[in-house]
């Protein structure tokens, strides 16, 4: 029998015991469920999974984790080849297949989804994995069409995620110094801008090939087509082709529209467009006729936006977008041999008082003409975001570790949101203007001659309705469309 004294050091042996292992419980908690979805610690590093690991996905994923910040903890790609040099880089990620998968399997496991995939499949991607809690980072454009993107802006806000679209000049000092010269009115009240882009690099304005090809046994092709409808595999589509096709990418305009039109957006804080109208390249398949493709993008366009009145313009802005080796008329400002934004892309702001214009991703900006660039005394109003558009990628993991509403990102969804939607807008005039009618058995297209007005809260073309069928697009069977 034990003595008082044995029984009371037994009982105090037992309590420490206890104790430590209830305390070892408590620090092995996860991280999630201490603070609920999207929760980080201050201290903790960023868990990622990459949705999209090889070609821009790749990139991203390599920033990520140059950040010094975030650990690669999953890899997804639909396509083993181009997967395969992520899944070098980071052999401790998992790898998956399908993002579902993954996200039902892993959530508890993953702090941020990057998502980095063609066009039409990153709505439903980034709202499933917002709905578990996960900050996300998203490929531009931030979508495919008008209404998955003020889905993805109101699900930034309802799910309390921290959001990035990856347009990675938003951070770059380019759009702040920009916004500094005009808060100092150095062009006046600006009323037009121009961006243009030597883009498409791939094919459009072409018929979709008769011939299909075989699926290459590392390809996932049902995965790969997603929420697109129901085709054939068809040589070359993958891994980049597929821009130039409606049912998936959104043309020159998604690929580079949010590098440029960024910096207007910024400096004078444009939102919803309220109007627009397009013209676009004609592409002949013989000598009389034109061609009629209305499943590709057309080789070249000018669109025209106008904006309300913002608290940074006196009036109405007009946007004009070109495309395909277009350009606007040089500003008289220019000298001969002086470059007209980077050459082949730029943005050219026209206020009432001069004239200022910038390269790809807001870089370089420069006041016409370029004499006036030897002394401008602007204070720095705005801060850099460090590392420039390299560092687009860090400021999101950190604010993602800081956890929602803590730390400013250059594009959060808010912000990303209504700009791609008016990059869509440009882009249902576009399709519009081939739309087909036949009236006294005539075919005519009533969309090349029409000024389109937007109706922004009811997500509608209220002078045109067959233009709103590019609002919304509905989703192969088995893909459900997108709901908050």
């Amino acid at each position: 029998m034990k003595t008082e004294q044995e029984k009371s050091t037994t009982n105090r042996r037992d309590f420490i015991k206890t104790s430590a292992i209830a305390a070892a419980a408590f620090m092995i908690v996860p991280r999630h469920v201490l603070g609920g979805p999207g929760y980080l610690a201050p201290s903790d590093r960023l868990l990622v999974a990459g949705i999209g690991a090889g070609g821009k996905g790749q990139s991203d994923i390599a920033m990520f984790a140059k950040s010094g910040k975030a650990d690669i903890a999953f890899l997804c790609d639909v396509d083993d080849r181009r997967a395969a040099n992520s899944v070098k880089a980071f052999p401790k990620a998992k790898y998956y297949k399908d993002w579902r998968e993954m996200l039902d399997k892993e959530h508890k496991n993953i702090d941020a989804v990057s998502v980095s995939t063609p066009d039409h499949n990153h709505a439903i991607q980034a709202l499933a994995a917002m709905q578990l809690g996960k900050h996300v980072y998203v490929q531009k454009p931030l979508t495919h069409d008008i209404y998955e993107a003020r889905i993805l802006t109101a699900a930034a806000k309802k799910y309390k995620v921290v959001t990035q679209m990856g347009n990675q000049g938003a951070s770059n000092d380019g759009p702040r110094q920009m916004k500094e010269w005009y808060e100092a009115g150095l062009i006046g009240d600006v009323h037009t801008v121009y961006a243009w882009t030597n883009r498409p690099v791939w094919p459009q304005g072409i018929p979709w090939p008769s011939q299909k090809a075989e699926i290459p046994k590392e390809l996932d092709w049902n995965l790969w087509l997603g929420t697109a409808p129901e085709k054939d595999y068809v040589d070359k589509l993958v891994p980049f082709n597929w821009r130039g096709w409606w049912d998936y990418g959104t043309g020159a305009l998604g690929d580079m529209g949010c590098h440029l039109i960024e910096a207007p957006f910024s400096v004078l804080n444009l939102k919803y467009a309220k109007e627009v109208e397009a013209s676009v390249g004609s592409v002949y398949v013989d000598e009389f006729k034109r061609g009629y493709f209305p499943e590709s993008c057309p080789p070249s366009s000018h669109v025209t936006l106008k904006f309300p009145k913002t608290e940074k313009t006196k009036g109405d802005v007009t946007l004009h977008w070109m495309d395909g080796g277009i350009q606007p008329e040089r500003p008289a400002e220019l000298e001969a041999n002086e470059t007209f934004g980077d050459g082949g892309n730029g943005t050219l702001f026209i206020g009432t008082k001069g004239k200022m214009m910038s390269e790809t991703y807001s870089a370089n900006p420069k006041l016409l003409p370029l004499s006036r660039n030897k002394d401008i005394k602007v204070p720095e109003k705005y801060a850099r975001v460090k590392g420039g558009a390299d560092g687009h990628y860090a400021q999101w993991v950190e604010a993602a570790i800081a956890g929602y509403g803590k730390q400013e990102v250059s594009s959060p969804f808010e912000i990303a949101g209504p700009l791609t939607e008016a990059l869509l807008m440009a882009n249902l005039a576009i399709r519009s203007f081939d739309i087909q009618k036949t009236v006294n058995n005539k075919v005519t297209y009533p969309g090349r001659y029409m000024k389109m007005l937007w109706d922004n809260d009811n997500m509608k073309i209220t002078n045109f309705d067959e233009a709103n069928q590019f609002v919304k697009r509905e989703y192969r069977k088995g893909w459900n469309n997108l709901t908050l």
